[in-house]
């Protein structure tokens, strides 16, 4: 490069490269280095200049480098040990990924054997020692000018009860999205559009929930078979933006349409979400390549087994874990967050295998200081945070023991509702999953909202093919079909895939139906996975993180049945939206709020009689109904008025036998009907206490003034 910089001692904090006036400061974290090297590079020529970090404090090297702006390309170099079997492998052959790099200005384009640091064709593979200079093909940081004009941009701070979250993919929703240039189709920009944002706001939900967007790599035997990550579980840096969701290829740009399509999506009503993986990064095992953390600091970034430190404790099935031991990855972690409130404007996390980030010395803990910081956070412990409570270690499902604070994905919800419809679970597991599940949240002041109530999300089938197939179909994945849980808990007929029996078509519309409608007339918090309201289907594929076609892409090609599954959907948002008893602040109990009230919630027999202690045990309840009282409601709305709401009854057919039923008696009051999941004939009218019959696997919805 053709410049003589002025190099000072600069700055310990901000970590990461901060522009000034005058040049930028450098700061990046290493306990055990002996010597950090600044690495710029000339983006035309790629000649590459070395600049030793002139102070350490406290573990955090530094400098302050004149002459250069923002738009420069940098990495690092560190020097210390390689001793792979205390932990450490360093290697100043290999460029550096800065963990906090706020855009990418370089990516990794091929696994060339450069990246590796040690020779991946020994004999003794990691434990040997690679010379060859990997600048050439490392991935790049660049410094960043984040200045954005935000406007008025406030956002929206949907009340939990009220959320309605949209699990969705940047590229999937827009990729095939027609009326916008093909340019912008999946992109950061296409989502921004005005025909995305119709179709979300019309559809009614208040979050969308991205799949990862932090910068991830594609796995090596993907690309070996010519596949990507498309779900983007492979992070390699939290603080950068996944470029290839961009429009544009200037990385400027590219961060000023990420903040742009934030900001349309709050100026529509619509909270972000963003689903982060925190767990593990793209580096691997031990065998993995030398990108970033791995050559900064082994031992301070990863959980290392404690009798055989060449070895990596895995809770994520990805070849390494994060360690939130470490202050260094706490911290990581904790200024990533802020960093995607305070400067993306981004609404709340979903945190993948959330319980790998709770894991102490001994195993899971509730009183973790991953939990703690988050609790302390005057920034992070006002936003949503929806954590998946599980991981693949020992005592790692944790469904119901998160802190305050904390929501949930709920398999137990998930599970159940698909085992009631299926005919293999009784009212009894249902009503408690409908009620908000109490059983499992009702502690330390958590409300219904910490659960995520979901029958389908990315990882497993669509509801079109859950109702579709009886086993996976992964074979597009080129795994021999053993990728993927088996985990189809939903009737499908016995018909796999596409059919012309018309019946049976019809058929798996309704138990479609029947767990959508399920969804969204319970307590707590329903998320609906990206395509389910417009009947998409992946073929039984089940595991489609590397399926970026049209598998995964959503058709904007419309017929009848996808028509007819939109319009549904619309109508079960709005009726949760407009009847207040279904989003309830607090837990379903049977009992009366207050002095004088009726019961928050009256169970009734398919004969029109409350549901006795008899009925409940009398072998497996089929047909029932739920009541919910609309003058049980004790809430105040935002004008500090006592909220009305109509009384609200649910009934439901999971018997393959239709069902006679009779109306509940309600001081004489007629009902109004909402939806169903099934034609019904209503032979006397809906008259209080009239008789119909309730057509076998069906759903049928009634409202009346309180």
């Amino acid at each position: 490069m053709s410049f003589d910089p002025t190099v000072r001692p600069g700055l310990p904090h901000p970590l990461g490269a901060t522009p000034d006036s005058d040049g930028v400061n450098f700061a990046v974290f290493s306990a055990n280095a002996v010597k950090m090297e600044l690495c710029l590079f000339d983006a035309e020529t790629h000649e590459e200049t070395r600049i030793p970090l002139p102070e350490c404090t406290n573990h955090i090297w530094h400098g302050h480098i004149s002459g250069i702006k923002p738009g420069q390309l940098y990495g690092y170099r560190a020097h210390g040990d390689y001793d792979p079997a205390r932990g450490h492998r360093f290697n100043p052959h290999k460029v550096l990924l800065d963990p906090y790099a706020r855009a990418i200005g370089r990516k990794l384009e091929a696994w060339t054997p450069e990246l590796f640091g040690y020779r991946i064709d020994d004999p003794g593979a990691d434990l040997t020692f690679d010379e060859q200079d990997s600048a050439a093909v490392a991935p790049l940081g660049m410094v960043m000018d984040s200045s954005f004009d935000w406007g008025d941009d406030t956002p929206p701070l949907t009340p939990w009860h009220r959320t309605v979250i949209y699990e969705t993919h940047v590229k999937g929703l827009t990729k095939k999205l027609p009326g916008i240039p093909e340019s912008i189709q999946g992109t950061y920009a296409g989502f921004a559009s005005d025909e995305a944002m119709s179709y979300l706001q019309d559809l009614g939900v208040t979050a969308v929930e991205f799949l990862p967007i932090h910068h991830h790599l594609d796995d090596s035997f993907l690309t070996d078979r010519g596949l990507t990550n498309y779900w983007g579980y492979n992070t390699l840096s939290f603080f950068a933006f996944e470029p290839t969701y961009a429009s544009t290829d200037d990385p400027h740009a590219a961060m000023s349409e990420f903040k742009g399509m934030v900001k349309r999506l709050h100026q529509s009503g619509i909270e972000v979400i963003l689903d982060v993986v925190y767990n593990h990064t793209a580096e691997g095992s031990e065998r993995g390549a030398t990108l970033s953390f791995r050559g900064l600091d082994n031992a301070s970034y990863y959980r290392l087994s404690q009798e055989h430190p060449r070895y990596y404790e895995d809770f994520t099935g990805c070849g390494n874990t994060l360690s939130m031991q470490n202050p260094a990855g706490l911290r990581l972690l904790m200024d990533s967050l802020r960093y995607w409130v305070t400067e993306m404007h981004v609404d709340g996390f979903r945190f993948d295998l959330a319980s790998a980030l709770a894991r102490e010395l001994y195993g899971w803990d509730k009183l973790s200081s991953f939990f703690d910081a988050i609790a302390q956070d005057p920034v992070l412990s006002r936003v949503k945070l929806i954590a998946e409570p599980w991981d693949i270690g020992m005592g790692g499902y944790q469904v119901g023991n998160f802190p305050t604070g904390w929501a949930e994905w709920n398999g137990r919800y998930r599970d159940e509702v698909r085992r009631f419809w299926k005919g293999t679970d009784r009212a009894n597991e249902l009503a408690q999953r409908l009620s908000g599940s109490a059983d499992l949240y009702n502690h330390s002041g958590r409300q219904p909202h910490a659960s995520i109530n979901f029958i389908t999300a990315h990882d497993g089938f669509c509801m079109r093919d859950l109702v579709s197939y009886n086993d996976k179909h992964n074979e597009a994945n080129t795994e021999g079909n053993r990728d993927g849980a088996n985990d189809n808990e939903s009737w499908n007929c016995g018909v796999e895939g596409e059919t012309d029996d018309e019946g049976i078509r019809e058929l798996r519309k309704r138990q479609a139906k029947n767990q959508l409608a399920t969804l969204f007339l319970s307590q707590g918090v329903p998320m609906i996975l990206s395509g389910d309201e417009r009947w998409h289907t992946q073929n039984g594929n089940n595991n489609t993180f590397c399926q970026d076609n049209d598998l995964t892409w959503l058709s904007w090609e419309w017929d009848a049945d996808q028509q007819e599954m939109l319009d549904f959907t619309k109508a079960l948002i709005q009726l949760r939206l407009s009847e207040h008893v279904l989003s309830r602040k607090d837990f379903l109990t049977g009992q009366s709020p207050a002095e004088g009230l009726p019961k928050d919630v009256l169970w009734w027999n398919h004969d029109g009689r409350e549901m006795s202690d008899e009925d409940w045990h009398a072998g497996y309840v089929r047909c029932f109904g739920m009541l919910l009282p609309g003058s049980a409601l004790l809430e105040i709305d935002d004008d500090g008025k006592p909220r009305q709401s109509n009384t609200v009854l649910v009934m439901m057919n999971g018997h393959y036998e239709d069902m006679r039923t009779v109306l509940p008696s309600i001081d004489g009051k007629s009902w109004t009907f909402r939806l169903a999941t099934a034609d019904i004939d209503f032979e006397n009218g809906l008259k209080d206490a009239a008789p119909f019959t309730m057509p076998s696997r069906s759903l049928a919805v009634f409202t009346t003034t309180p």
